[in-house]
């Protein structure tokens, strides 16, 4: 996630990337308008410019220009221009775009943002184009295809899967001559092996954004047995503030124990981007990510590991859960919708597309593709770690949620700013918790 949890601003990235091609045939008829529906014609060799967008760091924005000319190379008449962005600001110009209609045809979407951007009918259904064969979902597990499903509308095909995790770097925790964690750890112990590194190496041993948005409490609740929203969207799903009271007690005293980086040095840090940051560099331990964290690293650090997160203590709920690691969604406003979804469909499905991805958005959602790239012996040890993760977590997965209610951005903002009004003394965390439901259910009850 993010985000200690966000994929953070790649520095010096900056306009628009076109990638040109010829414009010459490909088979099928000709191309027509934005309907989303199975109106739309097929393909055919009229001359398409696709824009797309998506966030990552430098890495991601350079492996996927050459899949954008290996795709333009095998489809001549379609070339793209391209608009990559650091995950910090990205659903900001997002959000602009799309209300003065100018939304690229093709945008990487969130599990946090897809039910407004559903909703508010920005984006194209797609389940025409899977009813017609255009987007193959044969290889895709059906509970997590429809994590792109709202209101009975496919509003985006899942790309990968992700889960919560622990990034760490054991060359710190060698150094410091602190073991590494296991999956049976819990948050006691997570606060006790963040002191003793930072006793041991004198700098702050945890550099996570615990409240960048609500993925890390969300965790946090589900461990306690409690979920985050209600059936209905309408209003919060717990009911005892004391919850996340005690959430933000937990992360204030590793504040105040100079364990942990506090915003102002957080926002220093997440400037950095991720391959940048003090995980990777070596000036901290640990970092909530997901579990392609030492994946996304791997140029910068190949030593990197992951851990599942902490468990809580005397409890045997099931915390984590698959999240979809991200989504491509393709504009409603798009004339070229059908090349749009030929595209994605090229993405999830083609063994020529994933062996240059390589799973660095998360796992592939195709199994074939999985089996492929299992088979194909051209993985990392950090990309065979992350697939073993999905192993290794199972037995804190839980079922996962529906996609975050419209309005979210409101939360998350929220959310940030109650926490942050606690972690410098402004607010009890008691006080904090309350405002954020007052605030909360206003949010939810105003937007569903």
């Amino acid at each position: 996630m993010r985000r200690g949890l966000r994929k953070l601003l790649a520095a010096g990235l900056a306009g628009v990337v076109a990638l040109s091609a010829a414009g010459c045939g490909s088979n099928g008829g000709a191309a027509s308008g934005g309907t989303g529906s199975a109106a739309n014609k097929s393909a055919g060799s009229e001359p398409v410019t696709l824009k797309i967008t998506w966030w990552g760091s430098q890495s991601r924005h350079d492996y996927t220009q050459k899949l954008l000319q290996l795709y333009t190379k095998s489809h001549p008449n379609v070339k793209f221009t391209a608009s990559p962005s650091g995950w910090d600001g990205y659903f900001d110009k997002l959000s602009t775009l799309t209300a003065s209609g100018s939304m690229p045809d093709i945008v990487q979407m969130d599990y946090l943002y897809i039910t407004t951007y559903a909703k508010n009918n920005s984006v194209a259904d797609l389940q025409p184009f899977i009813d017609d064969k255009t987007i193959d979902v044969s290889s895709i597990d059906k509970n997590v295809l429809n994590t792109g499903k709202v209101n009975g509308k496919m509003a985006g095909l899942v790309l990968s899967t992700s889960l919560l995790a622990v990034g760490y770097n054991p060359d710190v925790f060698a150094k410091a001559g602190v073991k590494t964690p296991t999956g049976d750890w819990t948050w006691d112990d997570f606060v006790s092996i963040s002191k003793a590194i930072t006793e041991k190496t004198g700098k702050i041993s945890n550099v996570t954004g615990p409240v960048d948005d609500t993925n890390i409490f969300n965790y946090w609740l589900r461990q306690h047995g409690e979920k985050l929203f209600s059936d209905d969207n309408k209003s919060l799903g717990y009911k005892d503030d004391k919850v996340l009271a005690d959430f933000l007690k937990l992360w204030k005293g590793m504040m105040d124990a100079k364990t942990l980086s506090n915003p102002d040095e957080y926002s220093q840090i997440s400037s950095l981007g991720l391959e940048a940051g003090p995980v990777v560099t070596g000036d901290a331990a640990m970092t909530f990510n997901w579990n392609n964290y030492s994946t996304l690293a791997a140029k910068a650090n190949d030593k990197l590991k992951i851990v599942t997160p902490p468990l809580a203590s005397g409890s045997d709920a099931k915390g984590l859960w698959l999240k979809p690691g991200m989504f491509f969604s393709v504009a409603q406003t798009s004339k070229h919708q059908k090349e749009a979804a030929q595209f994605v469909n090229w993405f999830v499905n083609s063994e020529e597309a994933n062996d240059v991805i390589m799973a660095e958005r998360g796992t592939p959602v195709s199994s074939k593709i999985r089996d492929h790239m299992v088979s194909a012996g051209k993985m990392t040890q950090q990309q065979k770690d992350m697939f073993q993760y999905v192993d290794d977590a199972a037995k804190i997965v839980g079922e996962t949620p529906p996609p975050d209610p419209a309005g979210i951005s409101e939360i998350n903002k929220a959310f940030k700013d109650i926490a942050y009004s606690a972690f410098y003394g402004k607010a009890t965390p008691e006080a904090a918790a309350a405002n954020f439901r007052k605030q909360a259910n206003e949010i939810l009850a105003r937007n569903n």
